[in-house]
């Protein structure tokens, strides 16, 4: 996933780490936490959804800098991590309020101007929608959404992922990611909808945008696998214990 500050993200099997190396990692890890966790290297277990990753990747950073920096103990950082999590959950929530406040009616149909629910009307408010703001990506805004939502009052055959121009009910310069989508998936995603946004924007057909754009994603993704495949080897200790702790006094 790149480097956020001076660390390298990886979203990591947590089905094998748990199988192979330690049965009780769940969410994520870093150094400071796990003895077999690299140096330098944040771990996000890959079973966790996309709205859960940003709030664990904050999470596993505000930990182990507490812990490197200053000594903390593990659970006196990880709770103090869940205090940041909390902080950032509810500055998203008033985020997105105030943008769905902010957005003008707009219609429940696609870029066929189908309408899949009959009885709503042909102008609708988004309500409850917005969960987290990404971000914006090559000038269009990221946003997480609850995709259950979006089936039940607007469109049922809204499949993870949308852009503003494939469905009308997503708002100008707008793509939206279902929030249960598992965090390995995020950025194929962004990635798929970025592109076909792109070429349905210089005329193609949605048909023939999406299937460009997967063909892109798949390549993408075999890019991706190769860089996983090339990471050294880990080290994992003879014992095993739930947090390292070895405080880098290195650090700034």
């Amino acid at each position: 996933m790149g480097k956020v500050d001076k660390y390298n993200i990886w979203i990591v099997d947590g089905n094998q780490v748990r199988l192979n190396i330690f049965s009780s990692f769940l969410y994520g890890g870093n150094e400071q936490r796990y003895p077999f966790n690299p140096k330098g290297e944040i771990w996000i277990d890959n079973a966790i959804s996309c709205e859960e990753y940003y709030l664990t990747l904050a999470h596993e950073l505000n930990e182990r800098h507490l812990m490197a920096k200053f000594g903390w103990k593990y659970i006196t950082a990880h709770d103090s991590s869940l205090s940041l999590e909390q902080t950032i959950r509810h500055s998203n929530e008033r985020i997105c309020r105030e943008h769905e406040a902010s957005l003008k009616k707009v219609s429940p149909t696609d870029y066929s101007n189908t309408k899949e629910i009959r009885g709503i009307p042909d102008s609708i408010q988004i309500q409850n929608i917005y969960r987290v703001p990404v971000g914006t990506r090559e000038g269009v805004d990221v946003w997480i959404v609850d995709g259950y939502m979006v089936r039940k009052n607007i469109y049922p055959d809204f499949g993870f992922s949308g852009n503003d121009r494939s469905y009308h009910f997503i708002p100008p310069n707008e793509i939206w990611i279902d929030g249960q989508v598992s965090c390995d998936e995020t950025e194929y995603s962004i990635s798929t909808e970025l592109r076909e946004r792109k070429l349905m924007g210089e005329g193609k057909s949605y048909d023939d945008a999406y299937s460009d754009a997967i063909d892109i994603t798949l390549k993408h993704r075999e890019d991706m696998m190769k860089m996983a495949k090339s990471h050294f080897r880990i080290a994992i200790p003879d014992s095993l214990t739930m947090y390292a702790g070895t405080r880098d006094t290195t650090e700034k």
